[in-house]
């Protein structure tokens, strides 16, 4: 076979075709490269620019508006049992103080006007002072606690101890005999029983539903503990 060629031998390609390969030559090598450099790299840069760190940074967002709109219920919840328990005590003092009981359901149930020195229906007429107080750290705590809530439901029960909680310190504070010694306005008397408010029954309300969420294991950060 090399005799053959060297027998028969190769073509004679002019110089000016010679360059002219040359230089297609060169045009695909240059094209080539310039497609396993600028493809590969520029789309796993750009799936790693954007894509993995974009879903990561929006599910650690999502916590955040989530949390906020927690806390907007308790709040929400809270001015609204608030706002009910003072219009309430209001209507009370102004058309039922020094009148008589107007009786709801016979003698089962009736609205009263009764001022309370003492805690929720009633009780440690003697200790109005420390009553506001523990009112007062209640207060706090709540709002201290609203910082970590996710739940709902937690929010919600919340929401009720902080009116209630603000409602009877609204009347320590301002109403007589005098400032952190206020008598707390109840009107709500059922039959053997003691009398009582809405903020007293708002309170009641949310501490109830805050021991069913912790015998169903639920945090107020919305964790559930299951045993």
């Amino acid at each position: 076979m090399a005799e053959a060629e060297r027998i028969i031998g190769t073509p004679d390609i002019p110089d000016a075709d010679r360059d002219e390969q040359d230089r297609d030559g060169q045009r695909r090598a240059g094209t080539e490269g310039t497609a396993a450099d600028t493809g590969r790299p520029g789309t796993d840069g750009a799936a790693a620019d954007t894509g993995r760190p974009g879903t990561d940074g929006a599910a650690a967002d999502t916590g955040r508006p989530r949390g906020k709109r927690r806390i907007a219920v308790l709040f929400a919840v809270a001015a609204f049992a608030y706002a009910l328990d003072l219009i309430s005590k209001m209507i009370v003092v102004a058309k039922l103080e020094h009148h008589e009981p107007i009786e709801i359901v016979g003698d089962w149930l009736r609205f009263e006007a009764i001022r309370n020195a003492g805690a929720a229906f009633g009780f440690g007429e003697a200790f109005t002072v420390i009553f506001t107080v523990i009112a007062a750290a209640v207060i706090v705590v709540i709002i201290r606690l609203a910082r970590k809530l996710y739940s709902l439901p937690w929010a919600i029960a919340l929401g009720l101890l902080l009116g209630g909680a603000l409602g009877n310190l609204t009347d320590r504070i301002f109403r007589s005999p005098g400032v952190f010694e206020g008598a707390v306005v109840d009107f709500i008397a059922p039959k053997h029983f003691a009398v009582f408010n809405l903020a007293d029954s708002a309170i009641v309300c949310g501490g109830i539903l805050i021991v069913l969420l912790s015998f169903r294991g639920l945090d107020p950060d919305g964790t559930v503990h299951k045993d």
